[in-house]
């Protein structure tokens, strides 16, 4: 009998890519990065209205031009991939308990659904 424990071999770099829930899991993980960079774009956006009118009008500027267009629209897309593999994990990450039985999962997923809806819809209006 041998007294040195079996270990499995693990890539260091690429053990996510041996199975698609692992896949998943680093894309949702990846998204932060460009959610990062919206919150420092939003950042530099308060230093250039600190910085006077004509600074914060030059920003504004930047955000319509082709590239601060696309960055948005990649934003919204990871952002919305990240809020939606979130939602689907929520029940195994905060399942909810009403006396001896637990809330169904799609209970809660569409609970999610529908205040995100709610929240877009309030944030929609008082935009306009």
């Amino acid at each position: 009998m041998s007294s040195k424990p079996y270990v499995r071999e693990m890539s260091k770099t690429t053990w996510f890519l041996s199975q698609p829930r692992y896949k998943r899991y680093m894309a949702r993980e990846v998204t932060c990065i460009f959610i990062f960079a919206y919150t420092f774009l939003l950042i530099c956006g308060l230093g250039a209205l600190a910085n006077g009118p004509e600074a914060f009008s030059g920003f504004l500027e930047s955000l319509r031009s082709p590239l601060g267009v696309l960055f948005n629209l990649a934003v919204l897309i990871v952002t919305v991939y990240h809020s939606i593999s979130w939602f689907v994990v929520t029940p195994q990450a905060m399942p909810i308990q009403r006396g001896e039985e637990f809330v169904p999962g799609n209970i809660i997923v569409n609970a999610h659904y529908g205040v995100w809806a709610v929240v877009s819809l309030i944030i929609l209006i008082w935009g306009i």
